[in-house]
């Protein structure tokens, strides 16, 4: 092989590894942020909002025209694009109160129980 071949035939394949690199450092960076939302608020959940904690808005109800009862539980599942692990949690109650739960790690969660004493949000992560 000619020594400028051979040169760019070598280029190219470190512009390969190179590029694989970055893209299995990027599929690294996605989290699985899915879990189960577990209702023990005593309340049947009409709506659930989330949001990243760094954001000053509410996404769209995840629940779409389904409820969750006290005692039932549900799967959120996340784009694959989502990076952030903190999120804040609303919910929209069968008296139409809001109650809201922040920062939840959900890059360590894989179920979240939701509970409402005392007129206070608590929740059990798992």
């Amino acid at each position: 092989m000619r020594p400028n071949l051979k040169s760019a035939v070598i280029a190219s394949c470190l512009a390969v590894i190179a590029l694989a690199s970055i893209t299995l450092q990027a599929t690294q960076q996605r989290r699985n942020l899915d879990f189960t939302l577990v209702n023990r608020t005593g309340l049947t959940i009409m709506e659930v909002y989330l949001s990243p904690t760094s954001s000053d808005e509410w996404g769209e109800d995840v629940m779409g025209k389904d409820v969750l009862a006290n005692r039932e539980k549900v799967d959120i599942v996340f784009s694959s694009a989502e990076t952030e692990c903190n999120w804040d949690l609303k919910v929209v109650d069968e008296d139409d109160d809001s109650i809201e739960w922040t920062k939840l790690n959900l890059c360590t969660a894989s179920e979240i129980t939701l509970m409402y004493e005392g007129k206070k949000p608590t929740a059990i992560i798992k």
